[in-house]
C-alpha cells in the first residue's frame, strides 16, 4: 500500500516538474519542524525578492489561514492548503493549488510544507530543491534524529543565529552531523529576525534556474 501511494505521488510529482520546467518556474520545498522560523524567513525573502523576480507561495498547514495571511501581507500571491490530520503536502495537493494560483513565468515558487521533520521527506512535489530549516533553539542533534529529511534535502538553513549567545547549541557539531548524513548538503547560517546572513540566502535563490 505504501509503495502504491509513493509511486502514484512520484508520477504526479513528475508532471508538476514538467509544468514548472515549461514555465521556467523554480519550485523550492521548504521543510522544518514547527517553530523554526520558516514563515518569518519566507516573509523576509519575499520582500527582498519581489522587486527582482516574480514570487508565488503555496502554504501547507494542518489548520488555519494564519501563515497565508502573513504571506499575502508580505506581497506574494498565495494559496493555502489545509491538510487536516495529514502531516505533509503531496504532489496532488500541489497540482490542485496550482490550478488556483497564477504563477508567472520565471517565478520562484516557495512551497511551505507542513511543520514536520518526518512525513514531508517521503513525498516529492516536483520541486527543484528541497530546503530543510532548523533553528539554534532545537538542538544540534536534529540531523541524527531525522536523517531521512537531511538525506533528501540539498540545502540546510540554520536559523535564529542571533540567539546563539543565549542557547546551548554547538554550530560545529550540527554541521558535522548534517554532513555525516548528507555530504553534499549546502549549509547556510542566518537570522531571519535580524537579517544577518540573509544576503547569502537571497543570492542563492536568485541564482536558481530550471
Amino acid at each position: 500500500m505504501e509503495e502504491d501511494i509513493l509511486s502514484a505521488n512520484k508520477l504526479m510529482a513528475s508532471r508538476n516538474s514538467g509544468y514548472f520546467e515549461a514555465k521556467g518556474v523554480v519550485a523550492l520545498n521548504l521543510m522544518s519542524s514547527p517553530g523554526s522560523g520558516k514563515t518569518t524567513l519566507l516573509e523576509k525573502t519575499i520582500k527582498a525578492l519581489k522587486a527582482k523576480r516574480p514570487v508565488a507561495v503555496i502554504e501547507g498547514d494542518q489548520q488555519t489561514l494564519n501563515d497565508a495571511e502573513r504571506i499575502d501581507q508580505a506581497g506574494a500571491p498565495v494559496v493555502q492548503v489545509n491538510t487536516g490530520n495529514g502531516c505533509h503536502l503531496d504532489a496532488e495537493m500541489i497540482r490542485q493549488a496550482l490550478d488556483k494560483l497564477d504563477v508567472q513565468e520565471k517565478s520562484i515558487l516557495f512551497i511551505e510544507n507542513v511543520g514536520n521533520l518526518v512525513c514531508p521527506s517521503l513525498f516529492e512535489l516536483g520541486e527543484k530543491h528541497r530546503v530543510v530549516i532548523i533553528s539554534v533553539t532545537e538542538g544540534e542533534d536534529k540531523p541524527l534524529k531525522y536523517p531521512t529529511m537531511f538525506e533528501h534535502a540539498d540545502t540546510c538553513i540554520i536559523n535564529k543565529i542571533d540567539l546563539l549567545p543565549y542557547v546551548d547549541f554547538d554550530m560545529a557539531k550540527v554541521k558535522e552531523y548534517a554532513l555525516e548524513v548528507n555530504p553534499h548538503l549546502k549549509i547556510m547560517e542566518l537570522s531571519a529576525h535580524t537579517g544577518e546572513g540573509m544576503e547569502d540566502w537571497i543570492h542563492w535563490v536568485l541564482g536558481q534556474e530550471v
